[in-house]
């Protein structure tokens, strides 16, 4: 503290770069009011050469003429350096951007090194197995859960409750289809004809031995046939 107040306080890079770009504007601010002093002075000048030139004064001009140069002169010289100044403050602006982006680089780099510091891959690992291990033991309790509250939840009844909605069903659709044979025209009983043209030969070969084994054989499809038939006959019927 004492010798902040004896030397004054030290300026940081930022602001040292704010200060000389604000001299350095004030600088081209002068350098502007001092030019357009010396074009007001110009303009006077010709005036004053005019006047002189019309009333004779030949020395008088020459004398003008020359401060007219010089004014000029100078002009040139405030237009150079007002353009050195702006290069100044170009080159300030610049560095103070570089600045600005070292900064920020090193915080970045210094982020970038504590995560990586933080980084620890193997525990990283060892996380990522665990949560596989205890993903399946969680799909495994679940899959014992959803079997035992199927268990729970069934019902003994349920076989025999769907047998007779199946029954009903299949009741239904024979309802229709007796209402589709009744439309249909009568057959000519083929179906009859046929197991009734076999059934005889049974009863005459009942007594051989192996042609009464082949009408046995021939005479089990017949009766199929006959019983559809009787099926058919007892639908149209109701």
């Amino acid at each position: 503290m004492p010798l902040e107040w004896l030397f004054g306080r030290r300026m940081s890079p930022d602001e040292m770069l704010r200060k000389n770009q604000r001299a350095l504007n004030k600088a081209m601010r002068d350098l502007d009011r001092e030019k357009m002093r010396m074009e007001q002075q110009e303009k006077k000048i010709i005036v004053d050469i005019k006047k002189m030139a019309k009333d004779g004064q030949m020395e008088s001009v020459k004398i003008m003429a020359r401060d007219l140069v010089r004014t000029r002169r100078y002009q040139k010289k405030f237009m150079v350096m007002k353009a050195n100044i702006q290069a100044v403050s170009l080159k300030i602006q610049t560095l103070k951007s570089q600045n600005a982006m070292g900064q920020a680089m090193k915080g970045v780099t210094k982020a970038m090194q504590n995560m990586n510091r933080q980084l620890n891959l193997p525990q990283i690992q060892r996380i990522l197995q665990e949560f596989e291990k205890q993903s399946e033991v969680m799909d495994m309790k679940e899959e014992v859960m959803n079997d035992a509250m199927d268990d729970a939840m069934e019902d003994e009844g349920d076989e025999e409750e769907t047998d007779q909605i199946v029954t009903q069903v299949l009741d239904e659709l024979g309802l229709q289809l007796t209402d589709q044979l009744s439309g249909l025209p009568s057959a000519s009983g083929s179906i009859s004809i046929a197991a009734t043209g076999k059934v005889p030969i049974v009863a005459q070969d009942g007594g051989g031995g192996a042609s009464g084994g082949g009408g046995a054989a021939a005479a089990q499809p017949n009766d199929a046939d006959a019983d559809l038939q009787a099926r058919l006959d007892n639908l149209r019927r109701k």
